[in-house]
């Protein structure tokens, strides 16, 4: 399709919805509806003019906030009460019947605001297409819920091609560098870069990229040197040719843009160049309301949460089956480019305010049926990217760094993280070594709380056949999960049962209370949390967001977290609620629920730095992979951590039967552990 052909349809667009926002045919309450979004629809077109035109070269810093604000305004959460982005207003005041299906295009059509930056003439044009489209629908007085759910099926069933064609691009091509171009070309000194990506901006963005631009060069350099020694080694220790890559996907919250440019250099000396995309814009490209990519401000969680299950509106198995072979076909359109991706180098952040959810019945929600097409959508669709970037040859690490929301302790917290992220491997590597050397000699491993934690669990461990070249646990210090340090495993599934609690966590940044999970035979056999006031509400939280729709998971990964500075840090503070479960799962035992942590790759051989192989890689599931591999993959994995001061007891119950301790009373026994109580106070 010609650029000549797209910029004449996008101004016979504007031309229409200019004119709708005039228009008195549509009744009400649909004609305020239609009006106040196509208003909003000449705000961004408008704004896209004045882009294209050079407005952002010489915007004054208060013309670029208060662009940002107006665009953003109507879902912040001051506001959200009566924006049509809320499914509960748009059906309170547009009815049941179509107040679902007018939020999910309003939302849609908000889109529009990162598309006029990037001058992606397509995604604007179709989404005010489908405006139009439903607009002409309401002009007859008869109009049904039917006809306008099938436009928005159409729509995202014949966009899907170019749009999840493009976001596979996205994830591999570097010539697509929006982001990238903006980071490594503008004067970073001057605030006024945040606003030429189009997020939404806050002063925590703002604070963050001041705060950044206080540090030395030197100090600048060590934190990305980190950060991308930590991608470098993950390849080494794994045994994969880094020198076979040649991109990288850097992922981060804006503000940390000195940092990134610090990076991308440095992987330009490994001979990598970045992939930097955007967080999914899209419905059809969106995983709920997961943030995958770069992002700003997030201008209200609950906005993002309401529409996580829009896909609701479409999902049938046709439709599955359609985007499966799209999918098929664009990475099969890239696969050169997909061949020599290297995988994430993600920088997460914490201290943003904590985010309980409430739940709408309003907002569109997965039928069982949708559920069980989800979880068959996210296995092959998993399968495919596997086969055009091989599990087995790409790696990938983590970071976390905490932003300015944190409070007013945020530059010591800042500047503990560092010290946090690193922390002596060698010392830890030797110490990690003592606790792997008694788990060996386990059959399993039994795990207590204390005081009202009710976690009683026993971890079942893989048989070694020769103890002196295997072991079952990975000695892992500062690589591609950065800070250090934990030992973990895949536990053999039957044999291990029990329940695991924790009072408090986050997950995925879902503030769960008083979660509880049963498992029988390494299988979770129920769950339960007090977030909300019916057991049947509890219940579908748990299933939609820690289980991804399955019924069950399996265990697929049993740690045990050594980094109790981190933990200190997280008491002196008083944050260890804010912490990514990247810090925080070094701060206790862990347990993931779905994959293990060498899925795609169970094949591949690891060892420790002791020469030992680490035989543990599958489990009853993802041995499956050699019969079916639709059976082998959950495509989730989410760890949940026990904090020392709910823990009891670690005990490894030897082959011969004898007991041995590595923790009681939240504090390491273990002879040649001591020194991870030195942190804790006297």
């Amino acid at each position: 399709m010609s650029d000549a052909w797209m910029m004449e349809r996008f101004s016979l667009m504007k031309e229409r919805i200019r004119e709708i926002s005039g228009e008195e045919v549509v009744k009400e309450p649909y004609g305020t509806y239609f009006k106040t979004t196509a208003a909003f629809i000449m705000q961004v077109a408008d704004l896209h003019k004045k882009l294209q035109q050079g407005w952002l070269e010489g915007a004054e810093l208060s013309e670029l906030e208060a662009n940002n604000q107006k665009l953003y305004e109507d879902i912040l959460p001051q506001n959200y009460g009566h924006s049509y982005g809320n499914p509960t207003w748009a059906a309170e005041t547009l009815g049941e019947e179509f107040g679902q299906l007018l939020s999910f295009l309003y939302t849609e059509i908000r889109g529009l605001i990162v598309f006029a930056y990037e001058d992606r003439l397509f995604d604007m044009t179709v989404a005010m297409e489908l405006f139009v489209q439903i607009y002409n629908l309401f002009e007859d007085e008869e109009v049904s819920a039917k006809d306008v759910k099938e436009a928005i099926y159409w729509y995202v069933s014949d966009y899907s091609d170019e749009m999840v064609g493009r976001r596979v691009q996205e994830g591999v091509d570097p010539a697509l560098d929006f982001a990238a171009n903006i980071i490594c070309s503008s004067d970073l000194t001057d605030i006024r870069y945040l606003y030429r990506f189009g997020e939404y901006i806050t002063e925590n963005e703002i604070g963050m990229a001041k705060f950044l631009n206080t540090l030395s060069e030197e100090e600048i350099q060590a934190m990305a040197r980190t950060f991308t020694e930590g991608y470098r080694t993950g390849f080494v220790l794994t045994g994969k040719d880094i020198t076979k890559k040649k991109t990288v996907n850097i992922r981060f919250q804006l503000g940390f843009e000195r940092m990134v440019k610090a990076a991308i250099e440095q992987f330009k000396a490994m001979d990598l160049k970045p992939v930097i995309y955007r967080s999914a814009v899209h419905s059809v490209n969106k995983k709920q309301h997961h943030r995958i990519g770069y992002y700003g401000a997030i201008p209200n969680p609950q906005f993002e949460y309401d529409h996580k299950d829009d896909a609701a509106l479409y999902l049938d198995h046709e439709f599955v089956q359609r985007k499966l072979r799209v999918l098929q076909v664009a990475y099969e359109q890239v696969k050169g480019l997909a061949a020599v991706h290297g995988g994430p180098a993600c920088m997460e952040t914490f201290g943003e305010t904590p985010f309980a959810p409430e739940k709408r019945k309003e907002a569109c929600a997965l039928t069982s049926h949708q559920q069980k097409l989800q979880v068959t959508y996210d296995n092959e669709a998993g399968q495919i990217v596997n086969r055009y970037i091989k599990g087995e040859e790409r790696s990938f690490t983590i970071i976390a760094y905490p932003v300015m929301e944190i409070g007013e302790q945020f530059e010591e917290i800042f500047r503990e993280t560092v010290k946090i992220n690193t922390l002596d491997n060698q010392l830890y590597r030797r110490i990690q070594q003592n606790i792997i050397d008694v788990l060996d000699k386990g059959e399993t491993v039994q795990i207590k709380g204390k005081g009202q934690n009710a976690t009683d669990l026993t971890v079942k461990l893989h048989h070694l056949e020769n103890p002196a070249k295997q072991t079952n646990f990975e000695n892992c210090v500062a690589d591609v999960n950065i800070p250090v340090g934990e030992v973990f495993t895949s536990p053999v599934l039957k044999g291990t049962n029990g329940t695991l609690a924790v009072s408090r966590v986050f997950l995925n940044g879902l503030e769960y209370k008083n979660l509880k999970v049963e498992f029988s035979d390494g299988r979770i056999s129920g769950y339960s949390c007090s977030n909300f006031a019916s057991e049947e509400e509890n219940q579908n939280f748990i299933k939609e967001n820690l289980l991804y729709h399955h019924d069950t998971l399996p265990l697929g990964e049993f740690a045990i977290g050594t980094n109790t500075t981190a933990y200190v840090m997280a008491q002196k503070y008083q944050i260890g609620h804010l912490l990514p479960i990247l810090i925080a799962e070094k701060m206790g035992p862990h347990f993931a629920v779905g994959d293990t942590c060498y899925s795609w790759s169970e094949d591949t051989a690891v060892y420790n730095p002791d020469g030992k192989e680490i035989i543990a890689r599958d489990n009853e599931v993802s041995i499956l992979r050699k019969e079916d591999i639709s059976k082998a993959y959950l495509g989730c994995h989410t760890d949940i951590t026990i904090p020392y001061d709910e823990l009891g007891s670690i005990r490894v119950q030897t082959l011969h039967g004898d007991w041995v301790s590595i923790i009681e009373d939240g504090r390491f026994v273990l002879p040649g552990t001591e020194a991870l109580n030195e942190p804790f106070p006297a």
